[in-house]
């Protein structure tokens, strides 16, 4: 199955599988084999079994509301006489995990008419400016023109990292002084767009701590801004997580969908951690799809998420 992006320019799906199983290795080692370690040689379902299951999915950061149902539909099937042996469990948390991931999938706005406004949204750290650079050289890669917003305008160094990631892949960067209202740079980058007829704009803001609440009014504003030059914009809100932080990554993501209208979470940093099942938690907990996960330094190691593949990556 080929991965549509937003203009509909289709990414084939062979090696795709590879990558993924090269990029969650620490959560299949860390997760995947302590079920198969739990499960080994065990023809009876008891207690002892369930809690060593409990363990391997909290330990993985799937949530403790989805380990629990796991758990709770295994219990009721065990008591039905539905699961015969302890293979048969193996089969069911990773049904759960798929349903729990494609609930929340959904497809990219529709965009009628360039330029597509891609806000980036994050703490300082999370991984946000490589994101963009990433995302910048997959567009490019489809043959669509794009150009770089350096509207985290409170660091000067946020902006000459933009900008190395702008000539890194060929992308102009619009940008103005350090200390620059961040929705004036944007509203600058929007009409250039809307003049050259631009495919993408996609804006990098300021990595704002989610307790600070002027910095998340002025993400208010530059989404107004955003609206009143091109309407129906920003079409697209990512929030970039670094899969490291897990569980912490949550408060984070639920202060900012509160402010700022993510519409999908890029998942930074995913090969750097064995708490991989923060994926299943983030989607189950915001309700958000994942729209692309980090799995290396690379550029091109930024991959669109499906939720098939990633669950058959992980149990494969």
């Amino acid at each position: 199955m080929a991965i549509q992006t937003l203009f509909g320019s289709a990414e084939p799906s062979g090696g795709l599988l590879d990558r993924l199983k090269a990029g969650i290795q620490k959560t299949r080692a860390g997760f995947v084999e302590k079920i198969e370690d739990a499960l080994q040689g065990r023809k009876e379902i008891d207690a002892d079994l369930l809690d060593e299951l409990e363990y391997a999915l909290i330990t993985a950061d799937v949530g403790v509301r989805t380990a629990t149902e796991i758990l709770e539909t295994i219990r009721q099937r065990v008591d039905r006489k539905l699961v015969a042996d302890a293979a048969e469990v193996k089969s069911l948390i990773r049904q759960h995990l798929l349903e729990v991931l494609q609930a929340t999938e959904r497809p990219p706005a529709e965009v009628g008419e360039p330029p597509e406004v891609v806000l980036v949204v994050g703490v300082n750290g999370s991984g946000k400016t490589t994101t963009i650079g990433k995302l910048a050289s997959r567009y490019r890669a489809g043959n669509r023109s794009v150009l770089l917003c350096a509207a985290d305008t409170f660091r000067a160094a946020a902006i000459e990292q933009l900008e190395i990631w702008g000539q890194r892949t060929g992308v102009e960067v619009i940008r103005q002084q350090p200390g620059s209202d961040p929705s004036a740079v944007l509203f600058d980058a929007l009409q250039a767009a809307k003049a050259r007829r631009i495919d993408y704009v996609i804006v990098d803001t300021a990595g704002r701590l989610h307790t600070k609440s002027n910095l998340m009014a002025e993400l208010e504003k530059m989404r107004r801004t955003a609206g009143r030059v091109i309407p129906g914009s920003p079409h697209e809100v990512l929030l970039v997580l670094d899969a490291t932080t897990g569980q912490n990554g949550l408060e984070q993501a639920r202060k900012f969908t509160e402010s700022s209208g993510v519409t999908g979470i890029v998942l930074a940093k995913l090969d750097g951690t064995a708490k991989g099942g923060i994926v299943v938690a983030i989607a189950r907990e915001l309700n958000l799809p994942i729209r692309y996960i980090g799995v290396g330094e690379k550029v091109d190691d930024l991959l669109p998420f499906d939720a098939e593949k990633f669950i058959e990556s992980l149990f494969a």
